[in-house]
């Protein structure tokens, strides 16, 4: 694309246009009377709350993407603690069959099995407070809302981990920071 194309393009994204449409008599009241409240013309009402409603679906989009995102790993997360449970129970019965075996015939999946540990490729973790009930990503337990718990945070910005505090890893020395204090 040339400078003058480009040019072209950005000044025809600037222009307003036009756009005519019907509305029942009632709303058109309703929106002259808004206009004269704000002594403004009845078309920046109509474009005010036209751009504040596709404001208002982006964030509930990106809101409900969000909260989908976190069901989807605590299904996730689940069923890869309940896998591990179930192999640890069928191990320990003499006969049986292997666990991958019966876990690899049961279900086939196309997406990539979770690290075995789940902490791989974790970086850091961050404390925040629950607002709603939780489950800890690590040990299944409980995180009630107002809790302190603890956001693992990866290499990977998709990766998302809620854990509580008894389930984070420990330091095996004593950070010199605090041993200076």
């Amino acid at each position: 694309m040339s400078d003058e194309d480009d040019k072209k393009s950005r000044q025809d994204a600037k222009k307003e246009r036009v756009l005519h449409t019907r509305v029942p008599a009632v709303l058109e009241q309703e929106l002259k009377r808004v206009a004269n409240a704000w002594r403004v013309p009845v078309s920046n009402v109509v474009r005010a709350l036209l751009e504040d409603a596709l404001d208002t679906l982006d964030v509930v989009g990106a809101k409900a993407e969000g909260e989908l995102r976190e069901v989807l790993e605590l299904l996730a997360s689940e069923r890869h603690r309940f896998r591990r449970k179930s192999s640890e129970h069928l191990s320990k019965i003499p006969g049986a069959p292997n666990p991958d075996e019966v876990a690899g015939a049961a279900e086939p999946t196309n997406e990539p099995a979770p690290p075995a540990d789940p902490l791989e490729g974790a970086v850091g973790v961050t404390p925040m407070t629950l607002v709603p009930d939780a489950v800890c990503g690590l040990t299944g337990e409980k995180l009630p809302a107002g809790s302190e718990a603890y956001m693992v945070l990866f290499d990977d910005p998709s990766r998302k981990l809620i854990t509580g505090r008894d389930a984070l890893p420990r330091a095996s020395t004593p950070n010199k920071e605090k041993a200076d204090d």
